[in-house]
Parts: structure tokens; sequence; C-alpha cells
């Protein structure tokens, strides 16, 4: 009994030894270094679990199969309750298969992100609006998991928390902060990172062969143009990254689509000629906000997954030169 005492402490100090010399090296990681690990591991990593999703209030279990195959994102996702909706994406190119309608939309996606519409981006990452500090370690999804605080310091944009898979760099949960609350989130109940995904695993549960099916693009978009419009009025930090002409779906109408960014919060500015069918004024969906309003012989709406006083400000602000 005494010996297989000395054996379980032998383990047990083994195990703590390794432990103590993981943990300097997790220190070492700086939380910058961090995000660009995660921006690589979205891009790149297969997995499959079950996440649950919380926005507006609401509570959705979601199954996930997701893989990348020579640089086009496979995945599938299955929504556990309600109307058994599943979504199927290869590529741009989404199909959202609704089984008590029968009936299948089809969608362009773009780079959209299913999960994760507000993780910091690799490519736009810039100014001095927020601090980025690692603030704990804790399990997710029974995995080791490293806690990062991406605080504002302002009230025009949103914080987040996001929960780092320590070996993988993998988001295993994300939170919408406002005002120090969750507003959305995102967290993996069970997952199984870069395992070997089947093609079968990917395939939708029902046969649409004679389902109806529904096809709306996205808007179509052109090359990069020169706008007249601005803000004199932007809030700090946020500059025009993009401008662009847009088709809207299943009309001729040509809007400017300008994107304003902050390196972590897009905002989305739509100018359109008047059509005297806005409805001025705010609309939110779960954290996204949004705020029209009419300018001489046009009309301004401006979205985004910001606070609302934030997409107020940019609409009320934009006139041409």
């Amino acid at each position: 009994m005494r010996a297989t005492r000395q054996h379980a402490a032998s383990g047990l100090l083994a195990v703590l030894s390794t432990l103590a010399g993981i943990a300097p090296v997790l220190a070492e990681v700086q939380p910058d270094d961090w995000l660009n690990r995660m921006a690589a591991a979205v891009q790149s990593t297969s997995y499959e679990g079950t996440v649950i999703r919380i926005r507006g209030g609401t509570a959705e279990a979601l199954k996930v199969v997701h893989t990348v195959k020579d640089g086009v994102i496979l995945e599938r996702v299955v929504a556990q309750e309600g109307d058994g909706l599943e979504i199927i994406r290869n590529g741009n190119e989404v199909h959202c298969i609704l089984p008590d309608r029968k009936s299948v939309l089809v969608e362009e996606w773009n780079d959209q992100s299913t999960l994760y519409s507000t993780l910091p981006s690799s490519d736009i990452r810039f100014g001095n609006e927020y601090d980025v500090a690692i603030v704990g370690k804790e399990r997710v999804a029974g995995r080791e998991a490293i806690a990062l605080a991406i605080r504002p310091h302002d009230a025009y944009r949103y914080g987040h928390r996001i929960w780092l898979d320590t070996e993988t760099s993998f988001p295993l949960q994300t939170q919408l902060i406002h005002n120090g609350t969750p507003i959305e989130q995102v967290k993996f109940a069970e997952i199984t990172l870069n395992q070997q995904i089947h093609a079968s695993a990917l395939e939708p549960s029902y046969s649409t062969e004679h389902f109806t099916w529904h096809r709306q693009l996205s808007g179509h978009v052109g090359t990069k143009v020169k706008t007249s419009w601005t803000s004199d009025e932007l809030p700090a930090g946020f500059r025009a990254v993009s401008t662009h002409e847009e088709t809207m779906s299943g009309s001729d109408e040509v809007v400017t689509h300008i994107l304003y960014s902050d390196g972590l919060a897009n905002v989305s500015v739509f100018i359109a000629a008047k059509s005297g069918e806005l409805i001025s004024g705010p609309a939110q969906v779960g954290g996204s906000n949004s705020f029209s309003v009419e300018r001489g012989d046009h009309e301004i709406t401006a979205i985004g997954e910001v606070p609302a006083m934030t997409v107020e400000q940019i609409a009320t602000t934009m006139q041409p030169l």
C-alpha cells in the first residue's frame, strides 16, 4: 500500500512538473501573438462539435462539422431544435435547407463566417482604441484554454472575451461585451480538433430532390470606386477601408457601399437614391445595430456589430463633399 501511494505521489509530481514547465511558455506569448495564432487557426483548423450560441436572449444548439480542402471551406451546421435547419457550405455558396418547408435557399456568403463574425481580422487591425490582455486560464469543452479580454476605450465599440485552446489557438468560446455584459456568445460544449473529416459528414441529412430551390445571391460587387460621400465626425479610430458600387439582390438598383473599420469593429454604409420606402431610425438584431436616414435625394443606412450610438452618428453625419 505504501509503495502504491509513493507511486501515485510520484505520478502527481510528474504532472505538476510538466504543467509548471508549460505555464512559463504560455506566459511568454503576448496577447497580440495569440490573436495572430487565432486568425490562422480559424482559417485552417478542421473541427467537429456542438456549439451553444446565445444572442438576443435566445439560446440555440448547433452541430458543426468544418474543414478546409484546397483552400475551400466545407461546412455543415445543423440546428438541434426547432425546424431542423441545415446549412451546407461549399466555398462561398451556401445552401440553407428548411426541411419543414421542403425548400432550399441558396446564398453567397463571400468571407462571412458561420460562427465567428466578430473576431479580430488578421488583415485589418490598427489604431489604439482597445486594450488586449490575458486574463486567465479555464477549461472549455474539456480543453485547456487561455482567456483574452479586448476592452474598448470608449462607448462607440463593443468589448470581447475570447477563450483560445492552448494547443491550437482555436477559439472555443467568444463573447461580445456591452457595458460589462455579454450580449452574444458562442461556446463549444464539446469539440474534436484536427481529426480527419469524412465527406459523408458534410452531406445533408435530407434528400432535397423534390424540394423547392430559391436562389438569393448577394449583390454584385464591382470594381473599387471613389465617392464624394464622407463623414467629418467618425468615431475615433474608424476609417474607410473600401468603397464599392453594388447591385442589390433582386433589384437593378446600384448603391454605394463604404466599409468603415477601426481594425476590429466594422460598419457598412449604404447610400442609394431616394425610394420613398425607407423606414428612418434605428433597428437592432442581437448585437447588430442599424440606423437609416434620408439626406436630400439619397437614403443612407449604416449597419454593424457596434453600439446603436455608433451607427447613428455615422449615418447622420454622412454628406457629399
